[in-house]
């Protein structure tokens, strides 16, 4: 039975082509070489943990999302539910670590559970219902903070995870988000659920048909993504020292993009969470070869004309993957 189960989702589902997956790789390893080579201190210890801190809450919010696309759906509210987790955790921050981290945890998955709600209930497109739901969490991260930043409290425990580190160059931060990485791939790669999250990009209706569990599939991947955003905001609140209502703004378009860096597609079935992580540290990337770039004075870019570089280094990355991906000709 669990052969032929295998067999009839293979029909629905695509596996990510071997071209298209080691295109982001290659691509973030001529980065790292062309980083290493052209400025000093590039690869000191300083620079790699500061990456590897602030791009763990990419890095969670991209895999959340991971999730989501390859069911075909997307999730909007991801910047927004973090903002508003972090302004939670840094609420209860007096309360240390144990509190805080659960508390903005919950907030990301609530607001995920609203999400599954609104989809699998409701029936309501994915983008108009987490569209809703990324106004609401953004009022009420206004509203909650009263508009302003909440300072954590410095006395608790609550700043060393966002702060300490394992040696001179591993964040706490980057630690649980690679824990988050490997749970995600192993559902994706190892059970059941992970087939069915493709079987429903695939093609939903069919995978209905087959009898599989969509609705849960779906409430799986909303609640995950909700999860990864809330871990995001607390990761947020306490390597900043403060909750943020305003920050998160574009981070959904940030994990979309590297989504689609990794070769997920955006009518789902198809994915890869290795890929999508290959495809964060890429983006993160590109900003901080920009700023060292900027420090060395040849250039003078600002932050809106990175963002011009950011999207047609996305242009060209996903050129080459169509170009890698699409068929040959064979000769007759």
């Amino acid at each position: 039975m669990t052969a032929s189960l295998d067999l009839d989702l293979r029909r629905f589902t695509r596996p990510l082509g071997g071209g298209t997956h080691l295109t982001v790789w290659v691509a973030l390893l001529a980065l790292i070489v062309l980083g290493g080579l052209r400025y000093d201190n590039f690869l000191s210890a300083y620079n790699i943990s500061s990456f590897l801190g602030y791009n763990s809450m990419f890095l969670l919010i991209s895999v959340g999302m991971c999730l989501v696309i390859m069911t075909g759906g997307i999730d909007l509210s991801v910047g927004a539910v973090a903002a508003l987790a972090s302004v939670v955790a840094a609420l209860l921050s007096p309360d240390g670590l144990i509190v805080a981290l659960p508390g903005g945890v919950a907030t990301g998955l609530l607001v995920g559970a609203i999400n599954a709600g609104l989809i699998v209930g409701l029936r309501l497109p994915p983008f108009m219902a987490t569209l809703a739901t990324m106004l609401a969490a953004r009022g009420a991260s206004l509203v909650v903070s009263d508009n302003r930043a909440v300072s954590v409290d410095w006395g608790s425990d609550f700043t060393t995870l966002g702060m300490n580190k394992i040696g001179p160059l591993v964040p706490w931060t980057i630690v649980i988000a690679a824990l988050v990485v490997v749970v995600a791939w192993y559902v994706l790669e190892r059970t059941s659920l992970g087939r069915t999250v493709l079987a429903v990009g695939g093609n939903a209706e069919a995978a209905h048909l087959m009898g599989l569990k969509t609705g849960r599939a779906l409430v799986f991947v909303y609640l995950f993504s909700g999860a990864c955003a809330g871990l995001a905001g607390v990761f947020l609140a306490s390597g900043y020292g403060a909750g943020q209502p305003l920050e998160g703004q574009g981070w959904e378009l940030a994990a979309i993009a590297s989504v689609v860096v990794g070769g997920t597609l955006l009518t789902g079935g198809m994915g890869s969470i290795p890929a999508t992580v290959a495809g964060a540290l890429l983006f993160g990337l590109v900003f901080n070869l920009l700023n060292f770039e900027n420090g060395l004075g040849v250039i003078s870019l600002s932050a809106y004309w990175q963002s011009v570089i950011r999207g047609a280094f996305l242009l060209v990355v996903i050129l080459l993957q169509v170009r890698l991906a699409r068929p040959h000709p064979t000769k007759a």
